[in-house]
C-alpha cells in the first residue's frame, strides 16, 4: 500500500473520526487496520476515505467512516462477542466487527450485494463472518441463538421488537429510527428477560432498510 494510502487513512482516522468522539483505542485500531478500499465500489475508489456516504445498488449506500466509528463505540464490541448485523452492505463495517468480536453472521436482502460482500470477505482473508442473503424483517425469519451485539445497518421507521428478543441478557443493540431527515441513533441494552435501557446517542440520517419504510398515508 502506498504512503498516500496510509496518509490519507490515519487522517480519515485522525481529523474525521476522532474528533467525533470516537476515543476507544480498539475502534480506532480497526478503522487503521482494516482497509476500507478493499470494501469501497471500483467507481468510488477515489472516495474511499472522504467524509461521505458512498453509493451502492439498490439504492443503499456505504456509510461515513465517522457514522462507523460511532456505532463500533457505541456497541462495545469485545473478543468473545457473538454479533448480528443486519444489512451487510459493501462488508466494511462487517469485517470492523469481525476484527473486534469472534463472530459475525450478517444478513443482507439483495443477492447481489451479499455475494460481493463475501468476495470481498473472503479476499481479505476475514474468516470469522458469515454473509446470509435474507429479509430480516420478513414474518418468519429467524435465528437459531443469541447474541451479544447487534447492529442494524440501516434506518426503521419503527423498531421491530424481533431483534431485541435476540440479545442475550446485557447484550448491546445499535438501530437507527424515526423519520428523516433527523433520525435518533439509539443504543439499546438488555438488562433482564423483559427489560431493555434506551440511550439515545445522536441524531443523523440512514437510508431506510428494505420493508421498514414509513407507512405512505393516504388522504381521502
Amino acid at each position: 500500500m502506498s504512503m498516500d494510502v496510509e496518509q490519507t487513512r490515519f487522517n480519515m482516522v485522525e481529523q474525521q473520526v476522532r474528533p467525533w468522539d470516537v476515543g476507544s483505542p480498539r475502534v480506532l485500531d480497526a478503522l487503521t487496520r482494516v482497509p476500507r478500499e478493499h470494501y469501497v465500489p471500483d467507481a468510488q475508489r477515489a472516495l474511499a476515505f472522504a467524509d461521505v456516504a458512498l453509493p451502492l445498488a439498490h439504492g443503499e449506500s456505504m456509510m461515513k467512516p465517522v457514522l462507523d466509528g460511532r456505532i463500533l463505540q457505541a456497541v462495545d464490541v469485545q473478543q468473545t462477542d457473538v454479533v448480528l448485523e443486519i444489512g451487510t452492505g459493501s462488508g466494511f463495517l462487517t469485517a470492523c466487527l469481525a476484527h473486534l468480536g469472534r463472530e459475525v453472521e450478517s444478513v443482507e436482502i439483495h443477492a447481489d450485494l451479499a455475494d460481493e460482500a463475501r468476495r470481498r470477505l473472503l479476499d481479505a482473508t476475514v474468516a470469522n463472518v458469515h454473509v446470509r442473503q435474507a429479509d430480516a424483517l420478513a414474518e418468519g425469519f429467524r435465528v437459531d441463538r443469541e447474541f451479544d451485539v447487534i447492529v442494524i445497518g440501516g434506518a426503521v421507521a419503527v423498531e421491530s421488537p424481533v431483534f431485541r428478543r435476540m440479545l442475550k441478557p446485557g447484550g448491546r443493540m445499535f438501530v437507527v429510527r424515526g423519520n428523516g431527515p433527523a433520525m435518533d441513533a439509539v443504543l439499546v441494552t438488555r438488562t433482564g428477560a423483559s427489560e431493555y435501557l434506551e440511550h439515545s446517542l445522536f441524531e443523523t440520517e440512514l437510508p431506510y432498510l428494505h420493508g421498514a419504510e414509513p407507512k405512505k398515508r393516504f388522504v381521502l
